[in-house]
């Protein structure tokens, strides 16, 4: 048989333009064709070969050829090199665009410099004139002037051009605030529990040190550690889904409520979730429901500093019940709800705040029965749970998975184990409680955002989400390792009585010949910063104590690098 012969047909850059049957020479005739046009590909003007340094060019069709048409039923396939120079096209056009980004802050640096030259009101050159100069495109003129106009330098006219603004005034002017000192302490007097609004524990833990100096004081994962591409990722997504930037339930999403209440466990529902700004606005809308101003609220000593700063500030009195190795001790936790009567008790049963340590197994049921027993609540702050170490083994549930007389309300947030700034939270709880809950947390913010809420959905349901689970959780033992073995080498003399599994600190007792604000201050001279032990404590601490993170940091190196210098100043003070 001899080869098929394929009568073609005239072509147009849409397509084949086919008027009648198409023809095969030999027994089989086909129906009229009406193909849809072809998609439109881009086209690129010059070779492929010189836009796009290793692409080489198709191959020219010969003068009068007719390009070649598919029969029906064959498989369409794209042209390899155009499909190659799209893809090329997409790389450069994003080179082009970080590219246009660094050309916009450097044009703006520079006519910043240059301002001084034109007097208030004066007229910079033009749009034109500075395109020639600077050999920049219209555009990046146009964006550098408006980042200028943003920072109050210069003023846009449309149709007349860029000014100089006039100058802004140099010396403030000065008022007289003494009569907020009255204002602001008139109702003390008649306050149980005066408020006081103290942020220095919290301050110590989110203010970036100087440069050069180390950070072990840091709260929350290095950037190294956060998941930042797929944070990015889950941003654009949840950006683009339908309604995105509407008002959300203020519940919170049902989804997202779903997924938390697969997380914590046992018989918690997504209707016992509320989504709250993160674990910090989570303690506060709980405490403020539980505990009215003026009452006791019982806690752990040492605890968080920052759960102590919403008590304070609520008007609240914290009262510590002592722990140990193996979390609270229930004995004294019972007789410190005979004596203070209080009907709140806040706990971190997970690798604890500042000390790292697990509420032993039996002590959690009896936590939770002594509770009851006192018709109080347990304010369960579950802040670490994501932030366990490879080699923990398996973690015990929450208090609240085995609770169903809502003796509990949970709290948990995405921040700790993401970024400081994905701030979304929950609160679960059960029965009245609820509702209290809720209305606090719907007077004081509405409803979290709906575009973080979305974000964080996308985020958890991603791939990449148990892959940086594992990541932290192996990354975290390390520089645990890393921390505690160079800490017995350089400082024996600071005593770690815990080795936690979990969380992100190592808690150290100093001895009675190391004053603890002395240390701290030679730290930073030695470049290296520390949390001190005192506002963990809500009495007089029992001994100097001093907090090191190691997941703020870069990496192993800049932990023992850290340490050595923590040696340093120890050495300054001891001589």
């Amino acid at each position: 048989m001899s080869a098929a012969r394929v009568e073609r047909t005239a072509t147009s850059d849409q397509g084949p333009k086919l008027s009648r049957p198409q023809t095969v020479e030999g027994k089989v005739s086909e129906k009229a064709i009406t193909p849809s046009p072809a998609s439109r590909v881009p086209r690129v003007r010059g070779s492929a070969a010189a836009r796009f340094p290793g692409v080489a060019a198709p191959e020219a069709a010969a003068p009068g050829a007719a390009a070649p048409v598919p029969v029906a039923g064959a498989a369409v396939r794209a042209d390899p090199v155009a499909v190659t120079a799209i893809a090329v096209g997409v790389v450069a056009l994003s080179c082009a665009l970080m590219q246009e980004r660094s050309s916009v802050a450097e044009l703006a640096k520079s006519l910043k410099a240059e301002l001084d030259r034109y007097s208030p009101g004066g007229k910079l050159p033009s749009s034109r004139a500075l395109v020639e100069r600077f050999h920049v495109s219209p555009v990046t003129v146009t964006r550098a002037l408006a980042q200028l106009a943003a920072e109050g330098l210069v003023v846009t006219r449309p149709g007349a051009g860029a000014f100089r603004a006039e100058p802004r005034t140099a010396t403030p002017v000065v008022g007289d605030t003494s009569w907020q000192e009255v204002a602001l302490s008139a109702d003390t007097a008649t306050e149980l529990v005066p408020r006081a609004v103290d942020a220095s524990g919290v301050l110590v833990t989110l203010s970036a040190p100087p440069p050069g100096v180390i950070e072990f004081n840091g709260g929350y994962l290095h950037p190294s550690l956060q998941p930042e591409s797929a944070l990015a990722a889950a941003l654009a997504r949840a950006g683009r889904r339908p309604g995105a930037w509407g008002r959300p339930p203020t519940d919170g999403l049902p989804e997202l409520r779903e997924w938390f209440a697969r997380e914590i466990g046992g018989s918690v529902t997504a209707a016992e979730i509320l989504i709250t700004a993160g674990g910090q606005s989570a303690i506060s809308t709980a405490l403020r429901a539980l505990a009215p101003p003026g009452t006791p609220v019982l806690v752990e000593s040492p605890t968080y500093p920052g759960m102590l700063a919403v008590a304070r500030a609520a008007g609240i009195r914290p009262v510590p019940v002592p722990t140990d190795a193996d979390g609270v001790r229930p004995e004294l936790l019972e007789a410190a709800f005979r004596a203070t009567g209080a009907r709140v008790f806040v706990c971190q049963p997970l690798f604890q705040n500042p000390t790292g340590t697990l509420l032993r197994p039996e002590r959690r049921r009896e936590v939770v029965r002594i509770a009851r027993a006192a018709g109080a609540f347990v304010v369960e702050d579950d802040f670490a749970r994501r932030l366990v170490h490879e080699d923990a083994g398996p973690l015990p549930a929450p208090l609240v998975a085995d609770d169903p007389d809502g003796v509990v309300v949970h709290v948990r947030s995405l921040t700790k184990i993401t970024s400081a700034s994905l701030r979304v939270g929950v609160l679960a709880a059960r029965g009245p409680v609820l509702e209290r809950l809720r209305a606090i947390q719907v007077v004081d913010s509405f409803f979290v955002p709906r575009p973080l809420q979305e974000a964080a959905l996308e985020l958890v349901g991603s791939p990449a989400w148990p892959r940086h689970l594992r990541a932290v959780s192996q990354e975290l033992r390390s520089r645990r390792e890393v921390m505690t073995g160079a800490l017995a080498l350089h400082l024996p003399e600071l005593a770690l009585p815990h080795i936690p599994s979990g969380g992100h600190q190592l808690w150290l007792r100093l001895p009675d010949t190391l004053p603890e604000a002395f240390l701290l201050a030679a730290g930073l001279r030695a470049g290296v910063s520390a949390a001190p032990g005192r506002p963990y404590f809500c009495a007089e601490p029992p001994a100097g104590h001093i907090r090191l993170s190691f997941a703020g940091v870069a990496g192993p190196t800049e932990i023992a690098e850290g340490v050595r210098r923590l040696r340093t100043a120890v050495d300054e003070l001891t001589g």
